[in-house]
């Protein structure tokens, strides 16, 4: 039997878009679980345009994820910061808000905390 597995995110299982028409989220499912593209639009912010749908006071899911284009800054409850850019793998753990910095979208793939991500 083949274990062959092949999916496109041009063609995804599910599409959310986040508040004000500022990204999108396409996923993917597979065995493991969710694996999502993310295109996060200059001037998105998390905890003004998904805080909305998630109802959380800051993002409560856990990232692993990689950067392909764009610049995106995450700050910890704690405040601890990092920027991300194209090339960078990225863990972040629960309890962040982020935000795109520059004037180009932000494209991330993450294979962890995209299953529930901005689920209306």
């Amino acid at each position: 039997m083949s274990a062959l597995v092949r999916k496109n995110f041009d063609a995804p299982e599910e599409t959310r878009t986040f508040e004000d028409g500022k990204g999108k989220l396409d996923l993917v499912n597979l065995e493991a679980g969710a694996v999502g593209r993310a295109v996060f639009e200059p001037g998105w912010r998390w905890s003004t345009h998904v805080k909305p749908i998630a109802q959380t006071d800051s993002c409560q899911s856990s990232h692993i994820g990689y950067c392909v284009s764009g610049h995106m800054v995450v700050v910890m409850d704690d405040g601890e910061k990092q920027e991300y850019g194209p090339g960078d793998f990225m863990i972040a753990p629960p309890g962040h808000d982020a935000w795109i910095v520059g004037d180009e979208p932000c494209v991330m793939i993450d294979w962890q905390g995209f299953a529930d991500y901005a689920k209306r």
